[in-house]
């Protein structure tokens, strides 16, 4: 009696190999996916313009006030129009204050463009910057720092150019961390005074 005949040498390799050779895609395919899948690096700064003016935290305090802070003169917030030559919403308030150049950076730029540098919470002094730089232009703010509102320091006075509202001085009380959403930072540009001591 005969043994049954089994499939042709030739075609048990050739079956071998389609099987390793989909194994093999599909790892390729799905390390790919994976990498692609892996939080970005940090954004790196990149160089701010070379005409930058030195300012000192009075001054940048004061020309928050210029646009007339929670007021019935305030200016509307607006991400489409300028005032000033400055654009009306947040970071282009911020930008104004520390007399960047109009229309002045976004929020991400006044980040991670090499016009700040973060800083702890804890020293924080006024016309330092807190901003949220995650998200769309529709959720991210930039305010100025002013003052602790309270001695535990979980709430502090700003300006801000608030949406819906228009250029503001109020408190808030977002938690910042370094790893945080709403993040402390220094301007580059602030040229330290004697006399000019930390917020209470």
């Amino acid at each position: 009696m005969s043994r049954p005949s089994g499939p042709p040498r030739r075609g048990r390799l050739v079956h071998a190999g389609i099987t390793v050779g989909c194994s093999l895609t599909a790892g390729a395919i799905g390390l790919a996916v994976g990498m692609s899948l892996r939080p970005g690096p940090a954004p790196r700064p990149r160089p701010a313009p070379t005409d930058i003016q030195w300012i000192t935290r009075s001054q940048i305090i004061a020309r928050a006030r210029t646009w007339h802070p929670h007021s019935g003169q305030r200016v509307p917030y607006d991400m489409a129009r300028n005032h000033g030559g400055y654009r009306a919403d947040g970071s282009g308030y911020a930008s104004m204050a520390l007399g960047l150049p109009a229309p002045g950076p976004d929020s991400t730029d006044l980040a991670w463009g090499g016009y700040t540098r973060q800083i702890p919470p804890s020293t924080l002094l006024p016309g330092d910057l807190i901003i949220n730089a995650i998200g769309e232009a529709g959720t991210r703010q930039v305010a100025i720092f002013e003052r602790w509102a309270n001695t535990a320091h979980t709430a502090y006075w700003v300006y801000q150019q608030r949406r819906g509202y228009g250029t503001d001085h109020l408190v808030l009380r977002h938690p910042l961390a370094a790893d945080g959403t709403y993040r402390p930072y220094r301007p580059l540009n602030i040229h330290e005074q004697p006399g000019e001591t930390p917020a209470p």
